[in-house]
């Protein structure tokens, strides 16, 4: 179960650790952290440095990986064998793994990044290997990834916790999938508009998508971009709306 440090009735994560100007304000209003781990962004001094304010904010910590590819920020498909890509997702998430454990943290989930998490959420041989790096590196660890996705469900018959997530700064196709960033309308920014989608999932109510369809989602976490220029907007807004 989620730990929820500030009494909200949904977890409310970000993305952290990836260069943002936000990543102290934001953990002040979040309930877990997903921290970028050397894939796409971080080194061992931002991974140190989230790691230190998510422990003094009470905040669940998540490894935060993807492909190895700064120059697009993880957010590009990119051509890599199964063994190398495993070995870097291992690499990634024992990084953090390894700053949690020296300031005495726990590290509590994991949750893929970019074109990475896309991807794992409807290709079985992606998901399979991100599962399995996971298990070889702490089978207690939690998977966060897109609600109503295939990979839910595989996850779980491998034995692993899922973490269900929905976004606030984002919209849907009408098969659960985000709608690429590129569409016109897929990245939503404004205050009114991610409140008016937050209100939908916590009432279990149906998502317009970019594709003309509606979608229901159950979600166990909200999630806010914490590279966005709206980021700490969103968070303050969606946080005073979980506490009313």
């Amino acid at each position: 179960m989620l730990s929820n440090s500030k009494g909200y009735p949904i977890d409310l994560n970000a993305d952290l650790g990836e260069g943002g100007a936000n990543d102290a304000a934001l953990l002040q209003l979040i309930t877990s952290a997903n921290i970028a781990c050397g894939g796409h962004s971080g080194d061992q001094s931002s991974m140190h440095t989230a790691v230190r304010l998510a422990l003094a904010s009470g905040v669940n910590i998540g490894a935060h990986p993807s492909f190895p590819d700064r120059k697009h920020f993880g957010r590009q498909p990119m051509i890599i064998s199964d063994q190398e890509l495993l070995a870097s997702i291992y690499q990634q998430i024992n990084s953090l793994k390894a700053v949690c454990d020296s300031l005495g943290a726990k590290m509590f989930h994991v949750k893929p990044h970019g074109a990475l998490y896309n991807l794992a959420a409807f290709n079985e041989r992606l998901g399979l290997l991100l599962i399995e790096t996971i298990k070889r590196i702490d089978p207690s660890l939690k998977l966060m990834i897109l609600a109503a996705s295939p990979l839910v469900q595989l996850a779980r018959q491998q034995g692993l916790d899922v973490i269900e997530e929905a976004f606030a700064d984002r919209r849907y196709l009408h098969n659960a999938s985000l709608a690429p960033r590129q569409m016109q309308g897929a990245v939503i920014e404004n205050d009114t508009q991610a409140l008016e989608q937050v209100e939908l999932l916590l009432g279990n109510k149906p998502l317009p998508t970019l594709d003309g369809a509606l979608l229901r989602l159950k979600a166990d976490s909200i999630c806010i971009h914490g590279d966005s220029e709206h980021a700490l907007s969103f968070a303050k807004q969606i946080s005073a709306r979980l506490t009313a």
